[in-house]
């Protein structure tokens, strides 16, 4: 399903789906994105996700999508998987669930965005703020009231790609996250409020 489109760019952002699943792999590449990870970290207590690093997590995220679940979305340029964003309800993110830092603030119903894998090539062009946008139009497509982030603040103005995977407030406040809770100097929580949310949460 298309998601959104930037014409000036010719990019495309799509629902990550079973049809997509081998532009998905392509862009991972065979280490699977970083250390053969796939994009499980979130979902896999720590010990199950360093056993099963490599293939297993590629089949695990293969299950996932031939299931069609919520995973998250792919960016395209001229035909090209460039970019990706996770983002799914929180609950399905067990570490997310159990962290200290990121413990949930309060019990309203979110989605979560929990990772950014763009091609090298196109790093450092804006392309995770596309992905924002095309996120914030997924979860409304969904009936989502809510949106969570969790960037990581840089420490400086060239920080490693590895150390940015969860996004930087930046890019976040670009496409009108707010930040909502801060018990980690280096890591806020970020929430947008989308069409669907009532206006008292809007007003935040």
């Amino acid at each position: 399903m298309l998601i959104y489109t930037n014409e000036e760019l010719n990019l495309k952002i799509y629902e990550l789906d079973p049809t997509r699943w081998y532009d998905f792999e392509n862009l991972f590449g065979e280490k699977g994105a970083c250390g053969g990870c796939w994009c499980m970290s979130w979902r896999l207590k720590r010990s199950d996700f360093e056993r099963q690093k490599g293939s297993k997590n590629r089949s695990a995220m293969k299950a996932l999508i031939e299931q069609n679940r919520k995973i998250g979305v792919l960016a395209y340029i001229n035909h090209e998987p460039i970019g990706w964003c996770a983002v799914a309800p929180r609950e399905e993110y067990l570490r997310l669930e159990n962290s200290r830092v990121l413990k949930r603030i309060d019990n309203e119903q979110v989605w979560s965005v929990t990772c950014f894998f763009i091609s090298k090539s196109y790093r450092r062009k804006g392309i995770s703020i596309e992905l924002l946008n095309g996120v914030i139009k997924y979860c409304e497509i969904n009936n989502v009231k809510i949106i969570e982030g969790y960037p990581v603040v840089p420490y400086s103005e060239r920080i490693p790609d590895a150390f940015a995977w969860t996004g930087i407030p930046s890019a976040f406040q670009k496409t009108g996250f707010v930040e909502v809770e801060r018990r980690s100097k280096a890591k806020p929580i970020m929430r947008y409020y989308t069409v669907h949310a009532d206006m008292e949460h809007r007003d935040q």
